[in-house]
C-alpha cells in the first residue's frame, strides 16, 4: 500500500483562488482574493501539502499577481512549513529552477512534458526525480495539453511508460470530464494507469464526498487532489485529512 496524501488545491487566476469547470476559463468560480489565508486554513485542518496551479501561466498570461500570491503563501506558512507542489506555465529549465528556488518543494510539468520530452529527462537529472512530477490531463484515455484545449494524439498509457523509462516516479492524473463537476474520480482508469505504468498516481478531478476520498485510498493510489469539494464543504476536511499516512 502506497503512502496516501491529500492535496488541497489552490488554483490561482489574477491573484485569486478560483475553480474552473472542466478547465474552461469561462466557467469560473472565485472563492477568495486572499490565497495565503486559504493556505493557512488547509494547514490548520491537517494538510501536509498544497497543490497550487498558476492558471494564468497555464493560459500563457504573463501577469505576475499569482507569483506574488505564491510568495505570500510561503511567507504565511514559514513558521509552520508545508510542502508545496506547483504547476502552470513552467516551460524551461530556468523557470523550473526559479520556482524551486522560491521554496517550492516540487514542480508539475504538463504541456512541456509532451512537447519537449528531452527537457523532462534533463530536469530529472539536474534537480532530482523527487522534484519533478508530471501532470497528465486526459479525456477518453487521450492526453490533452495547453490548458486542456489541444489533443496531441497521445495515449495516456504509452506516455506514462515513456515517462517511467526517463526516471519519473510520480504523476498527477486528471480526468477532464470529471474535473470541477463532483461526479467522482474515474477510479478504474486511475488504478489501471498505476498498475500498467508502475508510477505513483495522484488522482485528480471529480472528488465530491468523503466516500470518494475513501475509495481512492482503498484503491491503493498515492494521493488525491481536492478542490471544489473543500471550498463548497461537500466533504469534512477533518475526516479526510485524518486518512493521510
Amino acid at each position: 500500500m502506497r503512502k496516501f496524501t491529500i492535496y488541497p488545491a489552490i488554483d490561482l487566476m489574477n491573484g485569486n483562488v478560483i475553480r474552473l469547470k472542466q478547465g474552461d476559463p469561462s466557467q469560473k468560480t472565485v472563492y477568495s482574493s486572499e490565497p495565503e489565508q486559504i493556505a493557512k486554513k488547509w494547514l490548520d485542518v491537517g494538510a501536509k501539502w498544497l497543490h497550487i496551479v498558476n492558471l494564468d501561466g497555464a493560459f500563457e498570461d504573463e501577469d505576475d499577481k499569482n507569483i506574488k500570491a505564491i510568495k505570500r503563501i510561503l511567507q504565511q506558512t514559514k513558521d509552520n512549513p508545508i510542502n508545496i507542489q506547483l504547476g502552470g506555465g513552467l516551460r524551461s529549465l530556468e523557470m523550473i529552477k526559479q520556482t524551486l528556488d522560491l521554496g517550492i518543494h516540487r514542480v508539475i510539468l504538463g504541456t512541456i512534458a509532451v512537447e519537449k520530452l528531452d527537457m523532462v529527462e534533463i530536469a530529472i537529472k539536474e534537480f532530482g526525480s523527487e522534484k519533478i512530477i508530471i501532470g497528465i490531463d486526459a479525456r477518453d484515455g487521450m492526453v490533452r495539453t495547453h490548458g486542456w484545449t489541444v489533443e496531441p494524439s497521445l495515449g495516456v498509457i504509452p506516455f506514462s511508460l515513456t515517462l517511467k523509462q526517463m526516471g519519473v516516479q510520480t504523476i498527477i492524473y486528471t480526468d477532464i470530464s470529471r474535473d470541477g463537476v463532483g461526479g467522482g474520480v474515474n477510479l478504474n482508469s486511475s488504478v489501471e494507469l498505476a498498475q500498467k505504468s508502475g508510477l505513483d498516481v495522484i488522482a485528480s478531478g471529480g472528488i465530491y464526498s468523503n466516500q470518494d476520498v475513501f475509495a481512492v485510498k482503498t484503491a491503493g493510489l498515492s494521493g488525491v487532489i481536492i478542490g471544489r469539494a473543500l471550498y463548497e464543504q461537500s466533504i469534512d476536511p477533518e475526516i479526510v485529512f485524518s486518512l493521510q499516512e
